[in-house]
């Protein structure tokens, strides 16, 4: 249940703080006082979208916080996503600047305005004062007799949602079938090119790298004779010549060996010949190595300059560099391999028929799962109507076979009869306002009871209903609130009067000329005048008071 909330510098109210009790509390007030403003406070808190025009004239930032005493769900939750539990409870805390930056925190903990929603939606229910014009739409329909179906099995949720998935993966196929069909020619086209192109790829067949390898060969070959006569060159100065360099060289350390033993300090110079005869000598053993491999081989050339030429020929025709020929005969192929698979037509077909018999078979589970809520919500809601001077009258969820869709099989539709004896017929075309305002509270009030949150908020959800039904309505709230905490804000002294808590909104001025929303909780004599000003209005007599007292009593 909500415990407190703190209000600061939103919109018209400067500081206020209320404690909430259980059981039924209404909030009442003259029009534009501030009455609806609370309950946009507290969406704020619950992750409701907020910008700078929240923030009251002149101030800094608007900060609203609410403290929840904990459910399991919610413990659960606030554990699951590693926030701290403060004493059993959960304080939800928004903040806005006046340039519209918005913070939000849970429990003093950093958190995102989908945290703070999502961890409400576990906390709050709220029924704004326009649901009863929403009835009147078909998908808003649909979604209240689905959200009753997931409160009762929260798996009906993900049936839904297995529903979607498998109805856009069989128009996905359909869409690919439907494309094939019309472009039948430029698809045959389109694969005939691509036949041509990969079979010409095919017999050039060309390898990953291979354009580096045969531009060395190439290097090589055109260049042979010169490599030869270099290296040969290279290998007579070192060991072949007459007086050859390594020869002399290995003189020079015999000679040195002999002197190092006269004078030590040539050991040094030693040290630094021996290794440049070795290297000299692996030298000698490289070049021979590499004369016996070069070779003069002219066909060999006219082959490579042939590849060589094929390769630069087919990469300029399909505008790559011949180092990206390979990706482009893979790319080419890939092509080829989808538009084959695309252009089953047989194939298509039976991809499509097993994803129509996937999306038929989860729809079907969950028109079963909609045919017996919509019986339960048609018996509730009649029942309720008796109630709310609706005597005889009959409400009827209807699912109407239709086209398939995202959403399943059938269009949901509420169908009302006002009285007995006649026919239930749409509700958009046969309730008054007055009707529509009373059988969207039934509907309220129903689907209230089949959610487990602690907390339900009705936001001017009487307007439109007035005498004996006012008196009806209070009762039914009265009713909810014995097993939930409910917030009414309301206009009716009929509602008011049967609050086991009483708040009164009212609209006054500062000693600087701002206009400000204060909020006080009503003693039973301060009940008595403000019931007696909502049956009487400004100017309120001994006879209104007695009226009030009577509805309090009552």
């Amino acid at each position: 249940m909500l415990r407190t909330l703190t209000i600061r510098d939103f919109v018209i109210v400067d500081a206020i703080e209320l404690e909430f009790a259980r059981g039924f509390s209404v909030l009442t007030g003259e029009t534009g006082a501030g009455k609806s403003i609370l309950i946009d406070a507290l969406q704020l808190a619950l992750g409701g979208r907020g910008d700078a025009s929240m923030v009251r004239e002149g101030a800094a930032k608007a900060d609203i916080t609410a403290d929840f005493a904990l459910t399991d769900a919610a413990t659960g939750w606030l554990e699951q996503h590693e926030f701290a539990l403060e004493e059993g409870g959960a304080l939800l805390r928004r903040v806005i600047d006046n340039a519209g930056r918005s913070k939000a925190y849970i429990n003093g903990i950093a958190a995102t305005a989908g945290q703070l929603r999502e961890l409400g939606e576990m906390l709050v229910d709220i029924h704004g004062q326009h649901a009863h014009q929403s009835l009147l739409k078909s998908d808003a329909q649909r979604a209240l007799l689905d959200n009753q179906i997931a409160m009762r099995d929260p798996a009906a949720a993900a049936e839904a949602q297995e529903v979607a998935v498998a109805w856009r993966a069989w128009r996905a196929l359909s869409r690919q079938r439907e494309e094939y069909e019309t472009n039948a020619k430029n698809v045959l086209i389109e694969r005939e090119r691509l036949e041509w192109q990969v079979g010409e790829l095919d017999k050039l067949a060309p390898k990953a790298g291979e354009w580096t390898e045969i531009t060395n060969e190439h290097s090589r070959l055109s260049h042979a004779a010169s490599l030869i006569e270099g290296a040969q060159e290279a290998l007579n100065a070192i060991s072949e010549s007459d007086l050859p360099i390594l020869s002399q060289l290995s003189s020079l350390n015999t000679k040195l060996g002999k002197l190092v033993d006269v004078d030590a300090e040539l050991q040094t110079v030693l040290d630094c010949m021996e290794p440049a005869r070795i290297q000299l000598q692996e030298a000698v053993y490289a070049l021979n190595s590499y004369i016996d491999k070069v070779e003069l081989d002219p066909d060999r050339l006219r082959e490579v300059d042939a590849r060589m030429d094929a390769l630069h020929s087919a990469a300029r025709k399909y505008r790559v560099t011949p180092e990206e020929l390979h990706e482009e005969h893979a790319a080419q192929a890939l092509k080829l391999r989808q538009l084959a698979d695309a252009s089953d037509m047989e194939g298509l077909k039976r991809q499509e028929a097993k994803a129509e018999a996937a999306y038929r078979e989860v729809a079907g589970r969950l028109s079963k799962r909609r045919a017996g809520a919509a019986k339960s919500l048609g018996e509730q809601v009649t029942n309720a109507m008796q109630e709310l001077s609706m005597g005889g009258g009959r409400f009827e969820v209807a699912l109407n076979p239709g086209e398939p869709g995202a959403h399943g099989l059938e269009q949901v539709e509420f169908l009302v009869a006002g009285h007995a004896g006649v026919a239930p017929r749409p509700l958009a075309k046969v309730a008054s306002g007055g009707e529509l305002a009373r059988i969207s509270l039934a509907i309220s009030v129903i689907t209230s009871n089949a959610t487990t949150t602690p907390t339900l908020i009705f936001d001017e959800v009487d307007s439109g209903i007035g005498g004996g039904v006012a008196e009806v309505v209070g009762r039914l709230l009265k009713r909810l609130g014995q097993e939930r905490q409910v917030l009414c804000v309301t206009h009716l002294p009929q509602v008011a009067s049967q609050a086991n808590q009483h708040f009164q909104v009212a609209k006054g001025t500062t000693g600087e000329g701002r206009t400000v929303s204060r909020i006080e909780v009503l003693n039973n004599r301060a009940r008595v005048e403000e019931v007696a000003r909502m049956l009487g209005g400004i100017e309120i007599t001994e006879t209104t008071r007695k009226h009030a007292r009577e509805l309090l009593a009552s």
